[in-house]
């Protein structure tokens, strides 16, 4: 599924509708260069999840973690990994459970030691606040998390 959106508003309120669709136990990736908007969608989908504080960037803390409502969420941003395998030392692992909910930024860094994705956003700067998302199923899971925000967003489609 392909979707426009025209600024960052609209950015945040995908990421709200879709963070409707999410259970625990779900890996999504967050693909896109620098300044495609994944902190932007990420920080949407915690404030749909009950999130009322402000959403860091994990950049340099590599996991930010939440507690909303009995679910941990780990918001992940891998870009600073020199090798997949730092994800090991640091015990990430302990971080996927079937009580959380991880959003990782950049996943390509942790490639062959990550966890596969359950959905996969891609996410592109078009120009000014604009944005394309692709949004892919990549399990079970991930096809029903596809299909409740394809029903809640289908007016909206590209």
């Amino acid at each position: 599924m392909r979707l426009f959106l025209e600024d960052e508003a609209m950015t945040l309120e995908t990421a709200y509708l879709m963070s409707q669709c999410l259970s625990p136990g779900l890996m999504i990736y967050l693909e896109g260069g620098l300044g495609a908007g994944k902190t932007t969608f990420s920080r949407g989908l915690m404030r749909g999840l009950g999130h009322d504080q402000a959403v860091k960037s994990p950049t340099f803390t590599v996991v930010e973690p939440y507690q909303l409502s009995g679910i941990d969420i780990y918001h992940c941003d891998l870009y600073r990994l020199s090798d997949p395998e730092e994800l090991d030392y640091m015990g990430f692992e302990d971080y996927v459970h079937n009580r959380s909910i991880c959003l990782v930024e950049w996943p390509d860094k942790g490639k062959g030691v990550l966890s596969p994705a359950d959905v996969v956003l891609s996410m592109a700067a078009e120009k000014g606040e604009q944005r394309t998302l692709e949004v892919m199923a990549r399990s079970a899971a991930g096809e029903e998390v596809l299909d409740q925000f394809a029903a809640l967003i289908t007016p909206r489609r590209d």
